[in-house]
């Protein structure tokens, strides 16, 4: 068994009108996007961060830069199944993820994110946990300019 950590943080492009707000494969509409070349989906980047935390091949950077600038990917669904490439026979048994931020509200949407990622991943909507705080407004995601994620994959 092997265990990665990722985390991810953007900000808010409050500037941007049409790009939509995704988080784990889901739009969240009527909100900001965030701010990145790609979707910025910092739910599956941080994700994806775990996965080459157990890889030790990472993806974010040079790799889905090349995807994104050079080929036109910006869907990080792609960056999420690039990663997954990587894992030489083990599997993941089960994800975690933990999401920081004012807006939006992340509770309503949990089931269709988990649904989401369990598809991508290929695991059951029962091995992928997702949890959400303000974080009491302490730092800048608690205050509203962005979203900042911790995950923790388990694979076999």
């Amino acid at each position: 068994m092997k265990v990665g950590i990722g985390q991810d943080s953007h900000r808010f492009d409050f500037e941007n009108s049409e790009k939509e707000l995704v988080l784990g494969g889901v739009v969240f509409g009527g909100y900001p996007p965030l701010l990145g070349n790609s979707d910025a989906d910092v739910v599956l980047h941080s994700i994806t961060n775990a996965i080459s935390g157990v890889t030790c091949v990472n993806i974010l950077g040079k790799i889905s830069d090349d995807m994104c600038l050079k080929q036109g990917i910006k869907d990080s669904s792609a960056y999420l199944m690039e990663a997954l490439k990587y894992l030489n026979g083990h599997r993941i048994v089960h994800v975690s993820v933990s999401i920081e931020c004012l807006t939006p509200k992340i509770t309503p949407k949990i089931p269709e994110m988990r649904s989401s990622i369990a598809k991508l991943l290929g695991i059951g909507e029962n091995c992928v946990g997702i949890t959400a705080t303000t974080g009491e407004g302490l730092t800048e995601f608690g205050k509203g300019n962005g979203i900042q994620v911790f995950s923790c994959v388990t694979v076999e």
